[in-house]
Protein backbone atom coordinates (compact mmCIF):
# COMPACT_ATOMS: atom_id res chain seq x y z
CA UNK A 1 0.00 0.00 0.00
CA UNK A 2 1.52 3.34 -0.99
CA UNK A 3 1.14 6.50 1.06
CA UNK A 4 -1.29 8.34 -1.24
CA UNK A 5 -3.63 5.34 -1.13
CA UNK A 6 -3.32 5.09 2.66
CA UNK A 7 -4.13 8.79 3.17
CA UNK A 8 -7.04 8.71 0.68
CA UNK A 9 -8.45 5.65 2.42
CA UNK A 10 -8.54 7.47 5.76
CA UNK A 11 -10.33 10.48 4.26
CA UNK A 12 -12.79 8.25 2.39
CA UNK A 13 -13.67 6.46 5.61
CA UNK A 14 -14.06 9.79 7.39
CA UNK A 15 -16.50 11.25 4.89
CA UNK A 16 -18.49 8.42 3.34
CA UNK A 17 -19.90 6.99 6.58
CA UNK A 18 -21.44 10.34 7.60
CA UNK A 19 -24.50 11.02 5.47
CA UNK A 20 -25.85 14.47 4.63
CA UNK A 21 -24.38 17.95 4.21
CA UNK A 22 -21.00 18.41 5.90
CA UNK A 23 -18.44 21.05 6.83
CA UNK A 24 -14.83 19.82 6.93
CA UNK A 25 -12.73 21.59 9.57
CA UNK A 26 -8.94 21.28 9.31
CA UNK A 27 -5.82 22.85 10.81
CA UNK A 28 -2.82 24.36 9.01
CA UNK A 29 -1.15 20.93 8.71
CA UNK A 30 -4.06 18.58 8.02
CA UNK A 31 -5.21 20.94 5.23
CA UNK A 32 -1.97 19.98 3.44
CA UNK A 33 -2.45 16.26 4.13
CA UNK A 34 -5.97 16.38 2.64
CA UNK A 35 -5.32 18.73 -0.30
CA UNK A 36 -2.55 16.60 -1.89
CA UNK A 37 -4.71 13.46 -2.08
CA UNK A 38 -8.25 14.85 -2.47
CA UNK A 39 -9.58 17.43 -4.95
CA UNK A 40 -12.32 20.00 -4.34
CA UNK A 41 -14.66 18.19 -6.73
CA UNK A 42 -14.14 14.91 -4.84
CA UNK A 43 -15.02 16.66 -1.57
CA UNK A 44 -18.23 17.97 -3.16
CA UNK A 45 -19.12 14.42 -4.23
CA UNK A 46 -18.90 13.47 -0.54
CA UNK A 47 -21.35 16.30 0.28
CA UNK A 48 -18.70 18.55 1.84
CA UNK A 49 -20.05 22.04 1.10
CA UNK A 50 -17.67 24.03 3.28
CA UNK A 51 -14.00 23.71 4.26
CA UNK A 52 -12.78 25.84 7.17
CA UNK A 53 -9.71 26.20 9.38
CA UNK A 54 -10.19 25.40 13.06
CA UNK A 55 -8.59 28.62 14.28
CA UNK A 56 -10.84 30.89 12.21
CA UNK A 57 -14.23 29.16 12.26
CA UNK A 58 -15.17 30.55 15.68
CA UNK A 59 -15.15 34.10 14.25
CA UNK A 60 -18.63 33.45 12.86
CA UNK A 61 -21.46 33.04 15.39
CA UNK A 62 -24.06 31.93 12.82
CA UNK A 63 -25.83 28.67 13.68
CA UNK A 64 -25.48 25.92 11.05
CA UNK A 65 -27.35 23.09 12.71
CA UNK A 66 -28.24 21.65 9.27
CA UNK A 67 -24.54 20.82 8.74
CA UNK A 68 -22.54 17.99 10.28
CA UNK A 69 -19.05 19.05 11.37
CA UNK A 70 -16.20 16.69 10.45
CA UNK A 71 -13.01 17.75 12.23
CA UNK A 72 -9.67 16.35 11.10
CA UNK A 73 -6.90 17.79 13.29
CA UNK A 74 -3.47 17.10 14.69
CA UNK A 75 -3.84 16.21 18.41
CA UNK A 76 -1.97 19.35 19.55
CA UNK A 77 -2.82 21.19 22.76
CA UNK A 78 -3.82 24.27 20.69
CA UNK A 79 -6.33 22.24 18.66
CA UNK A 80 -7.78 20.64 21.80
CA UNK A 81 -8.33 24.16 23.21
CA UNK A 82 -10.00 25.29 19.96
CA UNK A 83 -12.32 22.28 20.17
CA UNK A 84 -13.04 22.92 23.83
CA UNK A 85 -14.24 26.46 23.05
CA UNK A 86 -16.25 25.36 20.01
CA UNK A 87 -17.99 22.51 21.84
CA UNK A 88 -18.99 24.90 24.66
CA UNK A 89 -21.16 26.77 22.13
CA UNK A 90 -21.90 24.31 19.30
CA UNK A 91 -22.94 25.76 15.92
CA UNK A 92 -23.37 22.47 14.05
CA UNK A 93 -25.89 19.65 14.39
CA UNK A 94 -23.30 16.91 14.93
CA UNK A 95 -19.58 16.77 15.64
CA UNK A 96 -17.39 13.96 14.31
CA UNK A 97 -13.82 14.25 15.61
CA UNK A 98 -10.90 12.61 13.81
CA UNK A 99 -7.26 13.05 14.82
CA UNK A 100 -4.23 12.46 12.63
CA UNK A 101 -2.22 10.86 15.42
CA UNK A 102 -2.39 9.37 18.90
CA UNK A 103 -4.51 11.18 21.49
CA UNK A 104 -3.37 11.36 25.11
CA UNK A 105 -5.78 10.16 27.82
CA UNK A 106 -5.86 13.68 29.27
CA UNK A 107 -6.96 15.09 25.89
CA UNK A 108 -9.80 12.55 25.66
CA UNK A 109 -10.98 13.60 29.15
CA UNK A 110 -10.89 17.30 28.17
CA UNK A 111 -13.05 16.56 25.10
CA UNK A 112 -15.49 14.46 27.11
CA UNK A 113 -15.85 17.19 29.76
CA UNK A 114 -16.36 19.86 27.06
CA UNK A 115 -19.19 18.00 25.31
CA UNK A 116 -21.90 19.11 27.74
CA UNK A 117 -24.58 19.25 25.02
CA UNK A 118 -23.64 15.77 23.76
CA UNK A 119 -23.15 16.77 20.14
CA UNK A 120 -20.00 14.65 19.63
CA UNK A 121 -20.92 11.47 17.74
CA UNK A 122 -17.47 9.87 17.53
CA UNK A 123 -13.77 10.37 18.29
CA UNK A 124 -11.25 8.40 16.22
CA UNK A 125 -7.56 8.32 15.34
CA UNK A 126 -6.84 8.21 11.58
CA UNK A 127 -3.07 8.22 11.09
CA UNK A 128 -2.54 10.60 8.15
CA UNK A 129 -0.09 12.86 9.99
CA UNK A 130 2.06 13.35 6.89
CA UNK A 131 1.74 14.98 3.47
CA UNK A 132 1.82 12.27 0.76
CA UNK A 133 2.98 14.41 -2.17
CA UNK A 134 3.65 11.30 -4.28
CA UNK A 135 3.07 7.55 -3.81
CA UNK A 136 6.63 7.06 -2.47
CA UNK A 137 7.48 10.53 -1.15
CA UNK A 138 6.14 12.31 1.93
CA UNK A 139 6.97 15.49 3.85
CA UNK A 140 6.06 16.83 7.29
CA UNK A 141 6.12 20.52 6.23
CA UNK A 142 7.89 21.55 9.45
CA UNK A 143 7.98 25.38 9.36
CA UNK A 144 11.25 26.01 11.30
CA UNK A 145 13.26 23.38 9.48
CA UNK A 146 16.64 24.99 10.34
CA UNK A 147 16.16 23.91 13.99
CA UNK A 148 17.51 20.43 13.19
CA UNK A 149 21.02 21.98 13.05
CA UNK A 150 20.59 23.87 16.34
CA UNK A 151 22.98 22.76 19.11
CA UNK A 152 20.85 21.22 21.89
CA UNK A 153 22.22 23.62 24.52
CA UNK A 154 21.06 26.75 22.64
CA UNK A 155 17.29 26.15 22.66
CA UNK A 156 16.42 22.69 24.04
CA UNK A 157 12.63 23.21 23.97
CA UNK A 158 12.57 24.21 20.27
CA UNK A 159 14.77 21.25 19.36
CA UNK A 160 12.54 18.91 21.38
CA UNK A 161 9.46 20.29 19.63
CA UNK A 162 11.13 19.59 16.25
CA UNK A 163 12.04 16.01 17.31
CA UNK A 164 8.52 15.35 18.63
CA UNK A 165 6.99 16.41 15.31
CA UNK A 166 9.35 14.14 13.33
CA UNK A 167 8.69 11.15 15.62
CA UNK A 168 4.91 11.74 15.34
CA UNK A 169 5.14 11.86 11.54
CA UNK A 170 7.26 8.71 11.25
CA UNK A 171 4.97 6.87 13.68
CA UNK A 172 1.89 7.84 11.61
CA UNK A 173 3.50 6.51 8.42
CA UNK A 174 4.10 3.10 10.01
CA UNK A 175 0.64 3.02 11.60
CA UNK A 176 -0.86 3.81 8.18
CA UNK A 177 1.24 1.02 6.62
CA UNK A 178 0.44 -1.26 9.61
CA UNK A 179 4.07 -2.23 10.16
CA UNK A 180 6.73 -1.88 12.87
CA UNK A 181 10.28 -1.38 11.58
CA UNK A 182 13.81 -2.24 12.50
CA UNK A 183 15.58 1.11 12.96
CA UNK A 184 19.02 2.25 11.77
CA UNK A 185 20.50 5.74 11.86
CA UNK A 186 23.49 7.74 10.66
CA UNK A 187 26.17 7.34 13.32
CA UNK A 188 27.78 10.78 12.85
CA UNK A 189 24.50 12.67 13.43
CA UNK A 190 23.30 13.46 16.95
CA UNK A 191 19.84 14.49 15.69
CA UNK A 192 19.42 11.29 13.63
CA UNK A 193 20.39 9.19 16.67
CA UNK A 194 18.05 11.12 18.95
CA UNK A 195 15.06 10.74 16.60
CA UNK A 196 15.86 7.04 16.11
CA UNK A 197 15.95 6.48 19.89
CA UNK A 198 12.71 8.39 20.52
CA UNK A 199 10.94 6.56 17.65
CA UNK A 200 12.08 3.18 19.00
CA UNK A 201 10.95 4.10 22.53
CA UNK A 202 7.49 5.01 21.21
CA UNK A 203 7.10 1.91 19.01
CA UNK A 204 8.65 -0.73 21.27
CA UNK A 205 7.82 0.59 24.77
CA UNK A 206 5.27 3.40 25.22
CA UNK A 207 2.83 2.27 22.48
CA UNK A 208 4.06 -1.26 21.80
CA UNK A 209 0.48 -2.61 21.72
CA UNK A 210 -0.54 -0.16 19.00
CA UNK A 211 2.41 -1.20 16.81
CA UNK A 212 2.03 -4.93 17.46
CA UNK A 213 0.84 -5.86 13.98
CA UNK A 214 0.90 -9.36 12.53
CA UNK A 215 4.60 -10.01 12.04
CA UNK A 216 6.01 -10.60 8.59
CA UNK A 217 9.11 -12.73 8.07
CA UNK A 218 11.29 -9.66 7.57
CA UNK A 219 10.50 -6.35 9.26
CA UNK A 220 10.65 -3.18 7.18
CA UNK A 221 13.70 -0.96 7.66
CA UNK A 222 13.54 2.64 8.86
CA UNK A 223 16.80 4.44 8.05
CA UNK A 224 17.21 7.93 9.53
CA UNK A 225 19.71 10.20 7.77
CA UNK A 226 20.91 13.76 8.28
CA UNK A 227 20.62 16.27 5.43
CA UNK A 228 24.13 17.51 6.25
CA UNK A 229 25.58 14.26 4.91
CA UNK A 230 24.73 15.44 1.38
CA UNK A 231 24.76 19.25 1.20
CA UNK A 232 25.44 19.20 -2.55
CA UNK A 233 22.12 17.83 -3.88
CA UNK A 234 19.93 20.66 -2.49
CA UNK A 235 22.36 23.32 -3.75
CA UNK A 236 22.22 22.33 -7.42
CA UNK A 237 20.05 23.82 -10.15
CA UNK A 238 17.61 21.24 -11.52
CA UNK A 239 16.85 20.27 -15.13
CA UNK A 240 14.09 17.67 -14.85
CA UNK A 241 10.54 19.01 -14.97
CA UNK A 242 9.17 18.61 -11.43
CA UNK A 243 12.47 19.46 -9.69
CA UNK A 244 12.99 22.46 -11.99
CA UNK A 245 9.55 23.92 -11.23
CA UNK A 246 10.32 23.67 -7.50
CA UNK A 247 13.79 25.17 -8.00
CA UNK A 248 12.71 28.17 -10.09
CA UNK A 249 9.14 28.88 -8.93
CA UNK A 250 8.37 26.67 -5.93
CA UNK A 251 5.90 23.85 -5.25
CA UNK A 252 3.93 23.70 -2.00
CA UNK A 253 1.60 20.74 -1.40
CA UNK A 254 1.61 19.99 -5.18
CA UNK A 255 0.50 23.57 -5.96
CA UNK A 256 2.47 26.23 -7.84
CA UNK A 257 1.76 29.88 -6.99
CA UNK A 258 2.43 31.93 -10.13
CA UNK A 259 1.64 35.32 -8.57
CA UNK A 260 5.25 35.74 -7.47
CA UNK A 261 6.52 35.67 -11.06
CA UNK A 262 3.92 37.55 -13.10
CA UNK A 263 0.43 38.93 -13.62
CA UNK A 264 -1.82 36.01 -14.58
CA UNK A 265 -5.61 35.68 -14.96
CA UNK A 266 -7.31 34.74 -11.70
CA UNK A 267 -7.95 31.12 -12.72
CA UNK A 268 -4.25 30.64 -13.57
CA UNK A 269 -2.65 32.23 -10.50
CA UNK A 270 -2.33 28.86 -8.76
CA UNK A 271 -1.97 25.57 -10.63
CA UNK A 272 -1.89 21.98 -9.41
CA UNK A 273 1.00 19.66 -10.32
CA UNK A 274 -0.01 16.18 -9.23
CA UNK A 275 1.00 12.87 -10.77
CA UNK A 276 -2.32 11.47 -9.52
CA UNK A 277 -4.48 14.06 -11.33
CA UNK A 278 -2.45 15.10 -14.40
CA UNK A 279 -1.46 12.40 -16.91
CA UNK A 280 0.91 14.70 -18.85
CA UNK A 281 2.75 15.63 -15.65
CA UNK A 282 2.92 11.99 -14.55
CA UNK A 283 4.51 11.02 -17.88
CA UNK A 284 6.95 13.96 -17.92
CA UNK A 285 7.79 14.87 -14.32
CA UNK A 286 11.24 13.19 -14.52
CA UNK A 287 12.01 14.20 -18.12
CA UNK A 288 14.81 16.61 -19.05
CA UNK A 289 13.88 20.21 -19.77
CA UNK A 290 14.93 19.88 -23.42
CA UNK A 291 12.49 17.00 -23.98
CA UNK A 292 9.63 18.75 -22.17
CA UNK A 293 9.40 21.45 -24.86
CA UNK A 294 8.90 18.84 -27.61
CA UNK A 295 6.37 16.89 -25.53
CA UNK A 296 4.37 20.04 -24.80
CA UNK A 297 4.35 20.90 -28.52
CA UNK A 298 2.83 17.46 -29.22
CA UNK A 299 0.19 18.08 -26.55
CA UNK A 300 -0.63 21.51 -28.06
CA UNK A 301 -0.96 19.93 -31.54
CA UNK A 302 -3.37 17.30 -30.17
CA UNK A 303 -5.41 19.97 -28.45
CA UNK A 304 -5.62 22.06 -31.64
CA UNK A 305 -6.99 19.03 -33.50
CA UNK A 306 -9.69 18.58 -30.82
CA UNK A 307 -10.48 22.32 -30.88
CA UNK A 308 -10.76 22.26 -34.68
CA UNK A 309 -13.19 19.35 -34.61
CA UNK A 310 -15.31 21.22 -32.04
CA UNK A 311 -15.59 24.23 -34.36
CA UNK A 312 -17.46 22.22 -36.98
CA UNK A 313 -20.71 21.88 -35.01
CA UNK A 314 -23.49 21.68 -37.60
CA UNK A 315 -26.11 19.27 -36.31
CA UNK A 316 -27.95 18.61 -33.05
CA UNK A 317 -25.89 15.40 -32.73
CA UNK A 318 -22.64 17.40 -33.05
CA UNK A 319 -23.85 19.76 -30.35
CA UNK A 320 -24.82 16.89 -28.02
CA UNK A 321 -21.42 15.27 -28.56
CA UNK A 322 -19.65 18.55 -27.77
CA UNK A 323 -21.64 19.08 -24.54
CA UNK A 324 -20.93 15.50 -23.47
CA UNK A 325 -17.20 15.91 -24.08
CA UNK A 326 -17.00 19.49 -22.78
CA UNK A 327 -15.65 18.68 -19.26
CA UNK A 328 -12.81 16.66 -20.83
CA UNK A 329 -12.20 19.43 -23.40
CA UNK A 330 -12.09 22.07 -20.65
CA UNK A 331 -9.68 19.95 -18.58
CA UNK A 332 -7.45 19.45 -21.62
CA UNK A 333 -7.48 23.21 -22.30
CA UNK A 334 -6.51 23.91 -18.67
CA UNK A 335 -3.69 21.37 -18.81
CA UNK A 336 -2.24 22.73 -22.04
CA UNK A 337 -2.42 26.29 -20.72
CA UNK A 338 -0.78 25.30 -17.39
CA UNK A 339 2.22 23.48 -18.85
CA UNK A 340 2.83 26.03 -21.61
CA UNK A 341 2.80 28.81 -18.98
CA UNK A 342 5.22 26.97 -16.66
CA UNK A 343 7.73 26.12 -19.38
CA UNK A 344 7.53 29.61 -20.90
CA UNK A 345 8.19 31.30 -17.54
CA UNK A 346 11.04 28.93 -16.67
CA UNK A 347 12.65 29.48 -20.07
CA UNK A 348 12.68 33.23 -19.37
CA UNK A 349 14.34 32.69 -15.99
CA UNK A 350 16.97 30.37 -17.46
CA UNK A 351 17.88 33.05 -20.00
CA UNK A 352 17.78 36.01 -17.61
CA UNK A 353 19.90 34.33 -14.93
CA UNK A 354 22.25 32.57 -17.41
CA UNK A 355 21.43 29.33 -15.64
CA UNK A 356 22.81 27.02 -18.32
CA UNK A 357 26.21 28.63 -17.85
CA UNK A 358 25.89 28.53 -14.05
CA UNK A 359 24.59 24.96 -13.99
CA UNK A 360 27.39 23.59 -16.16
CA UNK A 361 29.91 24.82 -13.59
CA UNK A 362 27.78 23.47 -10.72
CA UNK A 363 27.69 20.00 -12.27
CA UNK A 364 31.47 20.08 -12.83
CA UNK A 365 31.95 20.99 -9.15
CA UNK A 366 29.62 18.21 -8.03
CA UNK A 367 30.79 15.43 -10.36
CA UNK A 368 34.31 16.03 -11.67
CA UNK A 369 37.75 17.06 -10.42
CA UNK A 370 39.93 19.85 -11.81
CA UNK A 371 40.36 22.51 -9.14
CA UNK A 372 42.19 25.11 -11.27
CA UNK A 373 39.52 25.14 -14.00
CA UNK A 374 36.76 25.17 -11.35
CA UNK A 375 38.30 28.21 -9.58
CA UNK A 376 38.54 30.10 -12.87
CA UNK A 377 34.95 29.21 -13.87
CA UNK A 378 33.50 30.27 -10.49
CA UNK A 379 35.53 33.53 -10.50
CA UNK A 380 34.24 34.39 -14.00
CA UNK A 381 30.63 33.76 -12.95
CA UNK A 382 31.02 35.88 -9.79
CA UNK A 383 32.10 38.73 -12.07
CA UNK A 384 29.20 38.21 -14.49
CA UNK A 385 26.59 40.95 -13.98
CA UNK A 386 23.76 38.64 -15.11
CA UNK A 387 24.42 36.08 -12.37
CA UNK A 388 22.09 36.61 -9.39
CA UNK A 389 23.21 36.89 -5.76
CA UNK A 390 21.71 33.52 -4.79
CA UNK A 391 23.47 31.80 -7.73
CA UNK A 392 26.80 33.37 -6.72
CA UNK A 393 26.30 32.15 -3.15
CA UNK A 394 25.51 28.61 -4.33
CA UNK A 395 28.57 28.47 -6.59
CA UNK A 396 30.91 29.47 -3.76
CA UNK A 397 29.20 27.01 -1.40
CA UNK A 398 29.63 24.18 -3.92
CA UNK A 399 33.30 25.09 -4.54
CA UNK A 400 33.97 25.28 -0.78
CA UNK A 401 32.37 21.87 -0.14
CA UNK A 402 34.46 20.29 -2.90
CA UNK A 403 37.84 21.91 -2.20
CA UNK A 404 37.72 22.94 1.47
CA UNK A 405 40.93 21.02 2.31
CA UNK A 406 42.76 21.68 -0.96
CA UNK A 407 42.90 25.42 -1.59
CA UNK A 408 42.62 27.69 1.47
CA UNK A 409 44.12 30.69 -0.38
CA UNK A 410 41.81 30.43 -3.40
CA UNK A 411 38.87 29.72 -1.11
CA UNK A 412 39.53 32.96 0.79
CA UNK A 413 39.73 34.84 -2.52
CA UNK A 414 36.27 33.53 -3.46
CA UNK A 415 34.87 34.45 -0.01
CA UNK A 416 36.13 38.02 -0.45
CA UNK A 417 34.85 38.22 -4.03
CA UNK A 418 31.39 37.00 -2.91
CA UNK A 419 31.31 39.57 -0.09
CA UNK A 420 32.11 42.40 -2.52
CA UNK A 421 29.65 41.27 -5.24
CA UNK A 422 26.75 40.09 -3.04
CA UNK A 423 26.86 42.28 0.07
CA UNK A 424 23.39 41.12 1.24
CA UNK A 425 24.96 37.90 2.59
CA UNK A 426 27.01 38.36 5.74
CA UNK A 427 30.66 37.27 5.58
CA UNK A 428 31.19 33.87 7.18
CA UNK A 429 28.04 32.21 5.82
CA UNK A 430 29.92 29.77 3.56
CA UNK A 431 32.38 28.96 6.38
CA UNK A 432 29.33 28.25 8.57
CA UNK A 433 28.06 25.74 5.98
CA UNK A 434 31.45 23.98 6.13
CA UNK A 435 31.18 23.78 9.94
CA UNK A 436 27.74 22.19 9.57
CA UNK A 437 28.28 19.90 6.57
CA UNK A 438 32.00 19.87 5.76
CA UNK A 439 34.02 16.72 5.08
CA UNK A 440 34.74 16.12 8.79
CA UNK A 441 30.98 15.96 9.54
CA UNK A 442 29.94 13.60 6.75
CA UNK A 443 29.60 9.81 6.73
CA UNK A 444 29.07 9.03 3.05
CA UNK A 445 31.52 9.15 0.15
CA UNK A 446 29.94 12.29 -1.29
CA UNK A 447 32.31 12.80 -4.22
CA UNK A 448 33.15 9.12 -4.84
CA UNK A 449 36.85 9.69 -4.13
CA UNK A 450 37.31 7.72 -0.89
CA UNK A 451 36.07 4.27 -1.75
CA UNK A 452 37.81 2.20 -4.48
CA UNK A 453 34.49 0.97 -5.91
CA UNK A 454 33.18 4.53 -6.20
CA UNK A 455 36.38 5.74 -7.89
CA UNK A 456 36.06 2.92 -10.44
CA UNK A 457 32.37 3.71 -10.99
CA UNK A 458 33.14 7.40 -11.60
CA UNK A 459 35.92 6.53 -14.05
CA UNK A 460 33.58 4.24 -16.00
CA UNK A 461 30.93 6.92 -16.07
CA UNK A 462 33.46 9.48 -17.28
CA UNK A 463 34.65 7.17 -20.08
CA UNK A 464 31.09 6.41 -21.22
CA UNK A 465 30.16 10.07 -21.13
CA UNK A 466 26.91 11.45 -19.78
CA UNK A 467 23.85 11.86 -21.95
CA UNK A 468 23.12 15.29 -20.50
CA UNK A 469 25.82 17.42 -18.85
CA UNK A 470 23.15 19.19 -16.77
CA UNK A 471 21.79 16.02 -15.14
CA UNK A 472 24.97 13.99 -14.60
CA UNK A 473 24.82 14.39 -10.80
CA UNK A 474 23.44 11.55 -8.71
CA UNK A 475 22.46 12.23 -5.10
CA UNK A 476 24.26 10.37 -2.31
CA UNK A 477 20.91 8.69 -1.60
CA UNK A 478 21.34 6.70 -4.83
CA UNK A 479 24.52 5.07 -3.43
CA UNK A 480 22.76 4.43 -0.09
CA UNK A 481 19.90 2.61 -1.84
CA UNK A 482 22.41 0.55 -3.88
CA UNK A 483 24.19 -0.43 -0.65
CA UNK A 484 20.87 -1.54 0.91
CA UNK A 485 19.94 -3.58 -2.18
CA UNK A 486 23.34 -5.33 -2.16
CA UNK A 487 23.35 -5.79 1.63
CA UNK A 488 26.44 -3.58 1.98
CA UNK A 489 25.19 -0.76 4.22
CA UNK A 490 27.91 -0.74 6.86
CA UNK A 491 26.78 -1.36 10.45
CA UNK A 492 29.60 0.81 11.74
CA UNK A 493 28.28 3.84 9.80
CA UNK A 494 24.55 3.06 10.15
CA UNK A 495 24.11 1.09 13.39
CA UNK A 496 20.94 -0.78 14.37
CA UNK A 497 19.07 0.48 17.38
CA UNK A 498 18.56 -1.85 20.34
CA UNK A 499 18.45 -5.62 19.87
CA UNK A 500 16.36 -5.49 16.68
CA UNK A 501 18.46 -6.66 13.74
CA UNK A 502 17.52 -7.38 10.16
CA UNK A 503 17.14 -11.04 9.29
CA UNK A 504 17.78 -11.01 5.54
CA UNK A 505 17.09 -8.29 3.01
CA UNK A 506 14.09 -6.02 3.79
CA UNK A 507 11.24 -5.71 1.29
CA UNK A 508 10.23 -2.23 2.46
CA UNK A 509 12.66 0.57 3.31
CA UNK A 510 11.54 3.96 4.58
CA UNK A 511 14.38 6.51 4.42
CA UNK A 512 13.76 9.66 6.45
CA UNK A 513 16.08 12.65 5.92
CA UNK A 514 16.12 15.03 8.90
CA UNK A 515 16.46 18.49 7.37
CA UNK A 516 14.53 17.77 4.19
CA UNK A 517 14.40 15.91 0.89
CA UNK A 518 14.69 17.12 -2.70
CA UNK A 519 12.74 16.24 -5.85
CA UNK A 520 16.00 14.97 -7.36
CA UNK A 521 16.09 12.37 -4.58
CA UNK A 522 12.41 11.46 -4.97
CA UNK A 523 13.13 10.90 -8.67
CA UNK A 524 15.96 8.49 -7.72
CA UNK A 525 13.55 6.62 -5.44
CA UNK A 526 10.86 6.38 -8.14
CA UNK A 527 13.39 5.12 -10.74
CA UNK A 528 14.82 2.60 -8.26
CA UNK A 529 11.32 1.31 -7.45
CA UNK A 530 10.62 0.97 -11.18
CA UNK A 531 13.69 -1.32 -11.49
CA UNK A 532 11.92 -4.00 -9.40
CA UNK A 533 14.93 -4.85 -7.25
CA UNK A 534 12.62 -6.61 -4.78
CA UNK A 535 12.81 -3.69 -2.35
CA UNK A 536 10.25 -0.89 -2.21
CA UNK A 537 11.71 2.44 -1.07
CA UNK A 538 9.72 5.29 0.47
CA UNK A 539 11.37 8.67 1.03
CA UNK A 540 10.35 11.19 3.68
CA UNK A 541 11.72 14.36 5.23
CA UNK A 542 10.96 17.35 7.40
CA UNK A 543 10.41 19.60 4.32
CA UNK A 544 11.00 19.53 0.55
CA UNK A 545 13.99 21.73 -0.26
CA UNK A 546 15.11 23.78 -3.21
CA UNK A 547 18.48 25.54 -3.30
CA UNK A 548 17.18 28.86 -2.00
CA UNK A 549 15.37 27.27 0.93
CA UNK A 550 18.43 25.17 1.80
CA UNK A 551 20.79 28.16 1.70
CA UNK A 552 18.30 30.25 3.73
CA UNK A 553 18.10 27.49 6.40
CA UNK A 554 21.81 28.01 7.01
CA UNK A 555 21.43 31.78 6.87
CA UNK A 556 18.68 31.75 9.55
CA UNK A 557 20.73 29.57 11.88
CA UNK A 558 23.84 31.65 11.16
CA UNK A 559 21.94 34.77 12.31
CA UNK A 560 20.48 33.01 15.40
CA UNK A 561 23.88 31.79 16.57
CA UNK A 562 25.55 35.10 15.69
CA UNK A 563 28.62 33.22 14.50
Amino acid sequence: MVLVTAARDYINRMLQDISGMKVLILDSQTVSAVSVVYSQSELLQKEVFLVELVDSIYKSKESMSHLKAVYFLRPSSENIQHLRRQLANPRFGEYHLFFSNMLKDTQIHILADSDEQEVVQQVQEFYADFVAVEPYHFTLNIPSNHLYMLPAVVDPSSLQHFCDRVVDGIAAVFLALKRRPVIRYQRTSDIAKRIAQETAKLMYQQESGLFDFRRTEISPLLLILDRRDDPVTPLLNQWTYQAMVHELIGIQDNKVDLRSIGDFPKDQQEVVLSSEQDTFFKANMYENFGDIGMNIKRMVDEFQQVAKSNQSIQTIEDMARFVENYPEYKKMHGNVSKHVTLVTEMSKMVEERKLMLVSETEQELACNGGQGAAFEAVTNLLNNENVSDIDRLRLVMLYALRYEKDSPVQLMQLFNKLASRSAKYKPGLVQFLLKQAGVDKRTGDLYGNRDFMNIARNMARGLKGVENVYTQHQPLLFQTMESIIKGRLRDVDYPFLGNHFQQGRPQDVIIFIVGGTTYEESRSVALENANNSGIRFILGGSVILNSKRYAMNHYKLFLILGV
